[in-house]
């Protein structure tokens, strides 16, 4: 961004950890979280001031877990069966490496989804909570901020279901067959960066 004149720093990052431990604590309906996720959420989780259990949550916190165990799902199975909110922090259901797809936070949704039979909020995009909360953070209105993303499918939805301007650029995730005859467009399209002007 910087070879844009735009001046980003950590304190610019937001991610769907951040907006989903945000959202939480607007709810204001309780601290204790069972957390299916690694332990750099677990670290966000405690700085943020919830405490972390296994028994009687008020939430679960479902985000991508590499090493989560059967016995980790059920007792989260188990927390919103009982009552806790479902909350997930984004919907990617696989993510690409070199030897193919492996699976995403997604992926762990879905299975608790299937278990449970409830629906969880999901946070990340394309949902508008990521979007509301970076924008609070920010301290901006809506009508100051554009979505800039290469991916129709979360950057560009993201920003069209929280109703700010969005900047599609076609040179990684979509291209222009993928978003023909869609009934949410993008704002703007460009080929690639150089062709756009702050």
């Amino acid at each position: 961004m910087q070879n844009f004149q735009i001046d980003v720093t950590e304190d610019h990052i937001y991610t769907s950890a951040m907006a989903a431990l945000d959202y939480l604590n607007e709810l204001n309906i309780g601290k204790k979280v069972l957390v299916v996720g690694e332990a750099s959420l677990k670290e966000e989780v405690q700085s943020a001031g919830f405490e972390m259990v296994d028994e009687d949550p008020d939430f679960v916190l479902q985000a991508l877990d590499r090493g989560v165990t059967y016995q980790q799902l059920e007792t989260a199975c188990l927390a919103i069966q009982k009552g806790a909110k479902f909350v997930a922090t984004n919907p990617d259901t696989n993510l690409p490496t070199e030897r193919g797809f492996i699976p995403g936070a997604g992926a762990l949704t879905a299975f608790l989804k299937a278990c449970t039979q409830k629906e969880p909020l999901i946070i990340g995009k394309p949902y508008p909570t990521i979007m509301a909360g970076a924008i609070k953070r920010m301290q901006l209105e809506k009508e100051d901020v554009i979505m800039v993303g290469d991916n129709y499918n979360t950057d560009i939805l993201a920003g069209v279901h929280y109703g700010v301007d969005t900047l599609m650029v076609l040179t990684g995730f979509s291209q222009l067959v993928d978003i023909e005859g869609k009934d949410e467009q993008p704002t703007y399209i460009i080929n690639d960066l150089s062709e756009w002007e702050v």
